[in-house]
């Protein structure tokens, strides 16, 4: 059985002569409680993640929909910013952006500032699928939303200022 599917079996073990410098593991016992809600809000949003997906069925793959929207958000991008901002190789990037060419998601355009360089921008389809895929995944996130008492939701409301920190890099 995995982490991802059990119980929080990938919490670290802290027995005696652990070092307590280990790279991202908090070393005091009152931490313990810290490890504990990261783990349960790891797999609760991993899980969460996983099944909006599922329940989907989008026709774009998730890399290819990650780029659309990586796209969408930052304006025109060359291959290699859109790359670095995704977190995978240009050849790799080179390979989605050749899928969604092909379906035409995405426009590619000479770079202005640079004449060997492309942007690539959305086409009205990419814009249109990416909205599309966007609802889809909202109305089932609300309809899961709806199942919860009304005490349940408040509480998301509330914890949603704290989620949203969670998405700021440290500096």
């Amino acid at each position: 059985m995995t982490a991802e599917t059990d119980t929080p079996r990938d919490t670290p073990s802290r027995g005696p002569g652990a070092d307590p410098g280990e790279a991202g593991v908090p070393d005091a016992p009152a931490d313990e409680r810290l490890t504990d809600e990261a783990t349960r809000l790891r797999l609760a949003v991993g899980r969460l993640h996983r099944r909006i997906r599922i329940d989907g069925r989008e026709s774009v793959p998730p890399l290819q929909l990650s780029a659309l929207a990586t796209i969408d958000l930052n304006g025109p991008l060359r291959l290699s910013d859109l790359a670095r901002r995704e977190a995978v190789t240009a050849p790799t990037m080179s390979r989605v952006l050749a899928a969604l060419d092909d379906n035409g998601l995405v426009v590619r355009a000479a770079d202005p500032q640079d004449a060997r360089g492309v942007l690539i921008t959305l086409s009205d389809k990419g814009r249109t699928v990416l909205e599309e895929i966007r609802n889809h995944r909202t109305a089932l996130v609300a309809r899961r939303l709806a199942r919860l008492d009304e005490a349940q939701r408040e509480a998301l409301r509330a914890a949603l200022p704290a989620i949203e920190a969670l998405l700021v890099d440290e500096l």
